[in-house]
């Protein structure tokens, strides 16, 4: 079958290059779907989606839109108005992937419409600032693809032209290759790290398997909360085991390797039970390149590679943690458990590993006994996270609401 890619840029500046993707795209037997963002210019030729089209989406006319006199809000009601136009389309079954191409304000204009597309549908950015610390984790889509538009600031060339005909080509590609979920089974998502630190999702997911279930895996660092909680919002989840919640704390503490603001938070509006447990919400993540704060330099310290190394959260603020936790599942919509592992909440905790901090575990458990009840169902166990009788415990409380009703075997 035929795959149309959609094509976003600002047509009166970037013609050349974006009529360049659409030939390789074609070329390649696909079909294209122009959607013009510019402002103030006109396209060499007509395009699909036109400048006037994306004003409207955005609450505005084009004049209305160039009245402004600003670039910046001018831009922000065009990004509004691509988004929806661009998850309109997907919506439609008009288009299989989308490309864009941009400098600074393009690719502002770009992640908005990645966004607003879902998990699985291939979405590729060629852009100037290509993965750059310009751009905070929050406004990447989960499976969002970018390149750098080298050498492509102003005009064709041989340079740029190897990067927009790679771009075109992979994201032809990824729409052809595209696997959609096929839903036969409800899916139940997890959270985890990999195996060093928590190892519950070796024995949960086969036993969950067997009870004719689907288990996905996020690997929380980021990248893996936001695609959880992205598909935690659209309810693709028939229940999730958010058994780790590093990635909180690390928003909570300010740390660069967060998965967004909304973490934890996704299920429960979309009224999606949930079974959390709070592994590895001892331990603060910093990226491999950072000097550690000097306010965590005295404390304990992993260094997983060369790419991520956390230090260990103190008595006080574990407490505080406890708080914003119970805030954040209090409001949920559907039912929420919330399992209190005493003896451990990832495997560099235990005692001889470089994480252990018994007395900062104590405060953690001593204020959810404080917090919790009364607000949140709890149940304490005299185990480690990563001990048999955690498992236990999640399999009991899963079986018992599969009983109830409240997760539903298809």
């Amino acid at each position: 079958m035929t795959k149309t890619i959609l094509s976003i840029g600002t047509y009166d500046t970037k013609n050349a290059e974006l009529e360049f993707i659409q030939a390789c795209i074609e070329e390649q037997g696909g079909k294209v779907l122009t959607m013009d963002v510019s402002v103030l210019g006109d396209p060499a030729q007509p395009t699909a989606i036109s400048k006037h089209d994306v004003a409207r989406a955005g609450g505005m006319t084009i004049d209305e839109v160039i009245a402004l006199g600003d670039e910046n809000q001018a831009f922000r009601v065009m990004s509004d108005g691509a988004a929806k136009l661009a998850a309109e389309t997907w919506r439609q079954g008009r288009v299989d992937g989308m490309i864009a191409l941009g400098g600074t304000m393009g690719t502002d204009l770009a992640l908005d419409c990645a966004q607003a597309l879902p998990l699985g549908v291939p979405k590729y950015i060629v852009s100037t600032v290509s993965f750059s610390p310009l751009i905070p984790p929050e406004r990447l889509a989960p499976d969002i693809q970018m390149i750098l538009w080298a050498g492509g600031l102003y005009g064709l060339n041989s340079i740029c032209k190897s990067s927009l005909a790679q771009a075109a080509g992979a994201v032809l590609g990824a729409a052809r290759a595209a696997q959609p979920p096929d839903n036969a089974k409800p899916l139940i998502g997890m959270t985890s790290l990999g195996s060093s630190c928590l190892k519950y999702m070796k024995s949960l997911k086969p036993e969950l398997e067997e009870r004719g279930f689907e288990v996905a895996v996020f690997h929380s660092t980021g990248m893996g909360g936001m695609a959880f909680e992205s598909l935690a919002k659209s309810g693709a989840f028939c229940c999730v085991m958010d058994f780790c919640l590093q990635e909180f704390g690390n928003l909570l503490a300010g740390s660069l390797v967060s998965s967004g603001s909304d973490r934890l938070t996704s299920a429960g509006k979309s009224g999606i039970p949930q079974i959390v447990a709070p592994g590895a919400l001892d331990l603060v993540d910093f990226a491999g390149w950072q000097e550690i704060p000097e306010q965590y330099a005295d404390r304990p310290f992993h260094e997983h590679n060369r790419l991520i190394k956390s230090s260990v959260f103190n008595s006080d603020e574990r407490r505080r943690w406890v708080h914003e936790l119970g805030d954040r599942l209090e409001g949920a919509e559907g039912e929420v458990h919330f399992l209190l592992p005493t003896g451990g909440i990832e495997e560099w905790d235990r005692p001889g590993q470089e994480a252990h901090d018994p007395e900062g575990l104590s405060a953690f458990v001593e204020e959810a006994r404080i917090v919790l009840p009364g607000r949140i169902p709890m149940t304490e166990i005299d185990a480690h996270i990563n001990d048999p009788e955690f498992d236990e415990a999640v399999l009991t409380i899963f079986d018992d609401w599969v009983d109830r009703g409240v997760v539903r075997p298809k």
